[in-house]
Order: C-alpha cells, then sequence, then structure tokens
C-alpha cells in the first residue's frame, strides 16, 4: 500500500463546554450574594452593562419573563395526589414604586410650613439655610451600639491607677473573643511586653472582677466560678462541682455526689444555681451582625384558591445591555480595529449573560413550582404532611437533569405561610409504611413525630426506643430501633434513661 497524502471531510457532533455554557452553571448555583458579587464585576470589565433602576419596571420588561404562578388546583390530603381544576395563570407581580414624596405627610400645610422642618434639621447640623437638609442623616442622632472591648476599657481607668498595669489591661482586652473569654497565653502577652508572668497574672485577676461577671476567664469552669465567686456562693462543694463539669456533662450523678459530700437534694440546689449562670459574658453585646437571608421564593394564598409562587423581585439583579451606547462608539471605529472589536466583545459578552440571569430565573421558578406542587399538604396542614420527594421527581416533571436541580435548590430559599425554608428542606427520604398499601412517610416529618412523643411524655412514663418504635407503628410508620436511636441522637435528645433523671430533677426543684 503507497503512503498518499489525502483530504477527508468528517462531520461529527460533541459537547463542548464553552466558558459560557460554564458561566451560566455556575449563575445557577450561585446565591444572591455571590451573584451580586459576580455582577458588579462584570459591570467594572463591560462597559455596555448596566444595572436597570427598579422603579416603575416589571420582570418582563427586565428580560426575567414571568415571575408569578398562580396554582389553583384542590389537593387531596389523605391521598396526598394533586389534582389541577384550572390549570397554571401567569401574571407578573412588580408592583408600582413606592412614594417617596413628603408633600402629602402635612397635605394642610401651606407650601412655606412644610420647609420649617428641613430648616430646623440644617440648623442641627451647623449648616447655613440654603444647604438644609442636604447632608441630614437620621442615623447621626442615634447612639451606636458599645462592643464588649469598648465596654471593657471604659472600666480599666476606673480600676487601674498605675499606666504600667493600663497597658497589660489593654493588651489583655484586645484578646478577649467575642464570648468574653481570654483566648491568648498569658506566657506569650507577657514575653511580649517585657514583664512576668506572675505580674500580668496580677492584673487578670483583678480584670475578672469587672462587668459583666466572668469577663477574662480561660475556660467554662473559671467563668463559672468568677461568677459564683462575685455571689459569695463559691463554697468547696461548689467549687468541686465546677471544676468537674466533665461528669456534669456525662450526668454522672453518683460520682458528683461522691466528689462534692452532699446528698441528692443540695446537689439538685447546686444544678439550679449553675444553670442561672451565663456561660458567655461577652455575648450580650454588639457583635457582628449576621446577614439577613432574602428569600428567592415568595409562595402566598392565592386569591383563586391554591397558592401563588412568585420570584423575589429585591433577588433579582436588573441587568440591561446599553445597545444606545454601542451603536453610538462603534459608528467612530473601524470595522477592524482593536476597539470594534473590544465593544463586539463586550455586547456578546453582555446579552449572554442577561439571557443567563432570564434562564435562571425561569429554571428556579420551575423547580419551585414543582415543589409547591408535591408539597401542597405541607404548606397547608404542617410538617406531619411532609411528603417524601427526591430531586429525580421534580427533574422528571420538570424535564430537566436531576444536576440541574441540585443546582437550584442549594443556598435558595422559599418564604412559606410556614416560615423560611431552604428548597432542600422539601427533599427527604421516603420511609415505608406499616400497613400494606399504605403511603410512605417523610423523614423529617418521622422526626418531628418522635420529637413530639418525647415532649408530651410525662416523668413517670419516659418512652424508651422501642416505646418509640411501637408508637409509630400503630401510627403507620415502620421504623427500627436503632433508627430511631439514630433520629433522637440528631436532635440532641438524651436517651430515656438520661431524660428520666433529668425530668424528676425538674420534679423535685419545682416543689422546693
Amino acid at each position: 500500500m503507497g503512503l498518499t497524502a489525502s483530504l477527508f471531510l468528517r462531520q461529527t457532533q460533541s459537547l463542548v463546554m464553552t466558558p459560557q455554557l460554564m458561566q451560566s452553571i455556575q449563575l445557577l448555583q450561585m446565591t444572591h450574594f455571590e451573584l451580586n458579587q459576580f455582577i458588579a464585576q462584570e459591570i467594572e470589565k463591560n462597559p455596555l452593562l448596566e444595572i436597570s433602576p427598579s422603579d416603575g419596571e416589571s420582570g418582563a420588561e427586565l428580560g426575567y419573563g414571568d415571575t408569578t404562578d398562580h396554582i389553583a388546583a384542590e389537593a387531596d390530603v389523605d391521598a396526598g395526589a394533586w389534582r389541577d381544576e384550572q390549570g397554571i395563570v401567569i401574571t407578573e407581580t412588580f408592583g408600582e414604586g413606592l412614594d417617596g414624596g413628603t408633600e402629602n405627610v402635612f397635605p394642610d400645610d401651606p407650601p412655606e410650613r412644610r420647609g420649617d422642618a428641613p430648616e430646623l434639621m440644617g440648623q442641627w447640623k451647623s449648616m447655613p439655610a440654603g444647604d438644609a437638609g442636604d447632608d441630614y442623616d437620621i442615623n447621626d442622632f442615634i447612639a451606636s451600639e458599645v462592643g464588649l472591648r469598648e465596654h471593657i476599657s471604659q472600666q480599666i481607668p476606673l480600676l487601674l491607677k498605675q499606666s504600667q498595669d493600663r497597658l497589660i489591661a489593654q493588651q489583655l482586652n484586645e484578646e478577649l473573643d467575642d464570648a468574653g473569654y481570654l483566648q491568648a497565653d498569658l506566657d506569650e502577652i507577657a514575653a511580649r511586653l517585657g514583664i512576668t508572668t506572675e505580674y500580668a497574672e496580677q492584673v487578670l485577676v483583678r480584670l475578672q472582677t469587672l462587668d459583666p461577671p466572668g469577663i477574662f476567664a480561660r475556660s467554662l469552669g473559671e467563668c463559672l466560678a468568677i461568677q459564683l465567686k462575685q455571689r459569695d456562693r463559691l463554697d468547696p462543694a461548689m467549687d468541686t462541682l465546677v471544676r468537674h463539669l466533665d461528669l456534669l456533662a456525662k450526668r454522672d450523678f453518683a460520682n458528683l455526689r461522691k466528689l462534692c459530700g452532699v446528698d441528692d437534694e443540695d446537689l439538685i440546689d447546686m444544678f439550679a444555681e449553675i444553670r442561672q449562670l451565663n456561660p458567655k459574658p461577652g455575648a450580650d453585646f454588639a457583635t457582628q451582625v449576621a446577614d439577613v437571608i432574602s428569600p428567592d421564593i415568595v409562595v402566598r394564598p392565592a386569591n383563586i384558591g391554591g397558592w401563588a409562587v412568585e420570584l423575589n423581585p429585591e433577588t433579582l439583579p436588573r441587568v440591561l445591555v446599553n445597545q444606545t451606547y454601542f451603536q453610538q462608539v462603534s459608528k467612530n471605529c473601524p470595522k477592524n480595529s482593536g476597539d470594534y472589536a473590544f465593544l463586539s466583545d463586550c455586547l456578546q459578552n453582555g446579552n449572554w449573560l442577561t439571557r443567563s440571569l432570564d434562564q435562571r430565573a425561569k429554571t428556579i421558578m420551575k423547580v419551585a413550582t414543582e415543589i409547591v406542587r408535591q408539597q401542597d399538604a405541607f404548606l397547608m396542614h404542617g410538617v406531619d404532611h411532609l411528603r417524601p420527594l427526591n430531586l429525580k421527581t421534580v427533574a422528571e416533571a420538570i424535564k430537566m437533569h436531576e444536576s440541574t436541580v441540585s443546582r437550584v435548590t442549594s443556598n435558595k430559599y422559599m418564604l412559606t405561610p410556614r416560615g423560611m425554608f431552604e428548597l432542600k428542606y422539601f427533599f427527604t427520604v421516603s420511609i415505608g409504611s406499616a400497613d400494606e398499601g399504605g403511603d410512605s412517610h417523610s423523614a423529617e416529618a418521622v422526626r418531628h413525630k418522635i420529637k413530639m412523643l418525647i415532649t408530651q411524655e410525662a416523668a413517670d412514663a419516659v418512652l424508651s426506643d422501642d416505646d418509640i418504635v411501637t408508637s409509630l407503628k400503630q401510627a403507620g410508620v415502620d421504623l427500627a430501633r436503632r433508627t430511631v436511636a439514630k433520629y433522637r441522637e440528631a436532635m440532641n435528645i438524651p436517651s430515656s434513661v438520661q431524660r428520666r433523671r433529668e425530668k424528676r430533677a425538674a420534679a423535685r426543684v419545682a416543689t422546693l
């Protein structure tokens, strides 16, 4: 066979993970906060992108299509079935902009009277009358919350007179954590300040007398001991108790009675005093405010019956591509220039981003709507009626892949009349029924049943795991004893022996 060069034409199909496709997948699983950060970065790189104002614009105008599904249906709670009656009605839900004017505040006052308040504000800010109200901020008149370290710093000059002692105290104050504990090593602090450890210990002992009680402790036992000492209740028995908190955590009451040298009644009184102490004395002070979770989906009862499923407009990024700016700038750029190529890439990337955001909103809407269809009984009657659900069921219903549904439900939240839940909360494993041919039960609903059984038990009739299994079987839930124990431990519920001890101890304290 001779070796010759030849040319062949072949046509093949393959799935290529392009950068745009990867971007769409990443946008789908981003939280609201991460999405805003990503869009801000894209706006810095792309001069054609801009954030659209929210007043007077609807989701359809912003390219997000329909934002509400009104589901009119009747749920058969007993059979767990869903029967559509009127289908799905799609409407837009973005409302009009809020009236932020001041002309309606005092409608009966003449215009010259309405200007008095801004003028007074200007005087408060030491501003000329002509600039009244321009820089007015009501937050300037609100006292800021005092943090833990600032609260301690205000007490140090009243406690310590020597400048060297104050310097050591301030250094120790900087080492406090949010709970009020001193986590740093005292030897290292002393070496860094060039003093002896004994001297630093003396200053620390004095600092432990400050408010709040228990501050500057190096362990939980020392924190409780400081508070008991200030209450003049640190006797030898109580001191032994706080030094053996591990036995208290294990509920080893027999060894505690032996070590403390007290009887049952005295030990119960000591437990009651321990419960009155604050294990985290610094937690009551202002700390970093946790971010408030904004729901991505809002579910409310619809006027026509059923449920109205809405995308939260506050979590929808309003991104637009400025086509007018592109046309104006591109006129002055030659077609083969680098500037024109840059603008073309910006236009292409911007259009792809807006389409990806539109697809993201529609996908979230589809998944949320199907979840509401599946969990209608939960929304109407509570967690006892939560149905078992998996990703495959939702994916088949909306004709999408399971991985897509998994990305949508990650870190996305739904606000319902029952509260706010992460979308993954509605996906629970199925537990078989004790009755042949009966409906299966959701694991979350079974955990709730176990918790309710334990909450309602009496001190003289504490339920063992076997008793819980029997009660669940009577309710139609087939569950093994080891599974009951696993669910109970996951909810931090102690065993029946420990619960019996606690309930009897609480009953004794109540009778004293």
